[in-house]
Parts: structure tokens; sequence; C-alpha cells
């Protein structure tokens, strides 16, 4: 008999559901992480009062009430609604493109008056039957006013490509809604754990082995063979070492900055979508828990901010987003299908299954694992 059930590669949140899980049923697990912190993605640092989202702006929303109440068990969430601003050459818009959206555009007031502006904007585009790239179905979706100054310049800087070298697919539809609201999700339940993300992962992993600043790849001839399982969740391809080739991903920059100022954009997502601007979006971290939830609404006289950069990935680069082309998810299916026959290892989380997942997913399918493994 081995010294544990499961070693666990990685402490972001698919891994630390499976071994809550796991460990709750009577297993024995080790939890590894070659960063210096649990968390994975959506660790939180506290830097002056401040919860600072260190890897990108993360809004836990979900329909799932299963998923809800089990986050639930281990933190209590704040009311926070999404609600992120547009900065298109100084001028604000709201996100997602609502009533007050449109009132901005064209001054248009009424539900009746935006549709037959939209309509208006679409015709002009009436010829282009198949799209060709991103910017012909972004064209022929919403014309050219939206398209120029809330989707072009942002697109290209998130993909690094201009929007004509783009598939069509990456724009499916573009979601109107003819209402004055700005509530980016529509899910049911929507929030951000009052004290940080961090505090969930470190609940789930209470009393729980774990080795921070320890890499697999680097001690795989040792911890292979002292667990009857391992549950990776880092990146599927490199754990066969790259057998069928490299799986693509975009990457992300991070630029933090302390400010002198109390409140410095008054929300906590503003987007940049001119190209000209290098970011996509600056965060400032304040607004997630509202100063009121800290219980120091007048003593933070600070702010800090991030602004995120696009990037291109490479393997010595945090993988953020699967690019899910063609290409990359036949590659994938390859792993996949080889993952299949593995039976002494278990993937999960994005690296792991290549998809991109919001975090309730995350946690619905470690969850699904579970159940699958543990019968």
């Amino acid at each position: 008999m081995k010294e544990y059930d499961y070693l666990v590669v990685g402490a972001g949140l698919f891994a630390a559901v499976f071994v809550r899980q796991a460990i709750d049923a009577g297993k024995r697990c080790l939890v590894i992480d070659k960063r210096s912190h649990i968390g994975g993605n959506i660790y939180c640092e506290n830097i002056d009062g401040i919860h600072v989202h260190l890897y990108g702006a993360h809004i836990f929303h979900t329909d799932n009430k299963e998923v809800w109440d089990y986050v639930n068990r281990f933190v209590t969430f704040n009311r926070y609604t999404n609600s992120p601003l547009a900065n298109y050459e100084g001028i604000l818009y709201n996100l997602p493109f609502n009533m007050n959206t449109f009132n901005k555009l064209w001054g248009v007031n009424t539900p009746k008056e935006a549709k037959d502006k939209i309509e208006e904007q679409r015709s002009e585009y009436a010829h282009i039957q198949a799209p060709a790239n991103l910017e012909e179905q972004a064209l022929t979706l919403c014309g050219k006013d939206i398209y120029q100054k809330l989707i072009k310049g942002y697109t290209e800087k998130q993909w690094g490509r201009p929007a004509t070298e783009l598939p069509a697919f990456i724009i499916k539809r573009l979601p109107f809604r003819f209402v004055y609201d700005n509530n980016y999700f529509n899910d049911k339940y929507q929030g951000i754990p009052m004290g940080g993300y961090t505090q969930i992962i470190e609940k789930m992993l209470d009393g729980i082995e774990v080795k921070l600043n320890y890499d697999y790849f680097e001690h795989k001839q040792e911890l292979d063979n002292i667990a009857e399982k391992i549950v990776f969740t880092g990146p599927i391809d490199k754990y066969y070492d790259y057998k069928f080739g490299e799986l693509e991903y975009r990457s992300l920059r991070f630029e933090e900055e302390e400010l002198n100022i109390q409140n410095y954009q008054g929300n906590a997502v503003v987007n940049y979508t001119e190209y000209e601007v290098p970011y996509t979006r600056i965060i400032e971290h304040k607004h997630f828990e509202y100063a009121k939830s800290l219980g120091q609404e007048d003593t933070i006289s600070k702010t800090i901010i991030t602004r995120e950069y696009p990037d291109t990935w490479n393997k010595e680069k945090e993988a953020y987003y699967p690019i899910n082309n063609d290409k990359n998810n036949a590659l994938y299916q390859k792993y996949a299908d080889l993952a299949s026959k593995d039976k002494n290892v278990i993937f999960g989380g994005r690296l792991g299954m290549y998809k991109y997942y919001d975090m309730d997913k995350v946690i619905a399918e470690a969850l699904k694992c579970v159940e699958e493994n543990l019968k």
C-alpha cells in the first residue's frame, strides 16, 4: 500500500475541492504546488487592507445552486454586481451592451429607438452572407459604431492579431439588452468573498498536507511512487512531455500600482477598447469588496490598481486562456484519448481539461470528478 491515495498537483480551485471531498471520504492526500502560495489564479493578497486579485479580476457567478451552497460553506459573499465600463477615447460606456450604452452612443431613449438604430447600422453589411473573419461577423451583428468603439481594438489586443485575421466563430452572437441595467451577468447568484478568495482555499485545505515551491516535474520519479493516483491540474500536454505537440494559450501580464488617493476610477473594472492603449483594462481592487465591507471606509487612504496586458504565451509564461480553435481541439483530443487509457492519473481544471472554465464550472467539474472516482 502506498503512502497516499492521491497526490494532487496544484493547489488551485479544482484541486482544493477534490482534496476536501476526498479527505472527508477518508482518503489520504498530499497537495503540491510549484508556486509559493495556494489558491492558483484566484489567489488574493492583503496589501494595506485591500484584497488584491493578483492574477486578474475574479467575480463569482453561477446559476448552479448546488455549487453556490457548496462554496458558501467556506466563505460569506458580499452582493457585488459586476458592472464594467468601457473607455473609448476618454468617453465611458456601460457594459454589457444595454440601454445606457445605446443612449450614450446615439442619444436614443427607448428600446424601439435602439433596435431601429442597430438594424440601420447592420443593414449596411447585409451583403455579407458568410462572414470570413471576426470583423465581418461583428459588423453583420452590430454595425460599425459598436464594433469600432467597443469591440475591435479590445479584441485585437486580447488575441494579438487583427480582427480580419481572427476566425468568425469567436463571436457567435452579441447580447443586446434593451433595459437600463448594467449587471454584466444573468446568473441568479453573484458576489465576491468578503476577505478575498484565498480563504476559500485555506479552509478547503485545512488540516491537509501541502508542499509549496515544489515542482512535480523536478521530483517526478519520487512522487509517482508515493500515491495510488495522481490528480494533475497542470497542462495536460506537459504531463505527457508534449508527445503530440504543444497546445496553445494566451497569457497575461499584470502591472500593479499603489496610489496615494482613496478612489482612482470609481469602479472595479474599466476596459480600454482603443487599440492604441496597450492594456485591456484597469482593475481597482478596493471596489470588489466595497471599502464599507472591510469596515475601513475612511481609514484606507490609498488604492491599488492593476493594468492588465494580454501577452503572447510560451512555456516560460503562465497559461491563462486555452485557444480552442479546431487545430488545438484536435490536438487536445489526442491527449484526452491517451489520458482515458491512463488509469493512474486524473486531469482537472482549465489546463488539465484545456477548457476556459468560470469558477463555478471548475467547482462543478471537481465535484463530478470526485463522485466518479470515489465510488
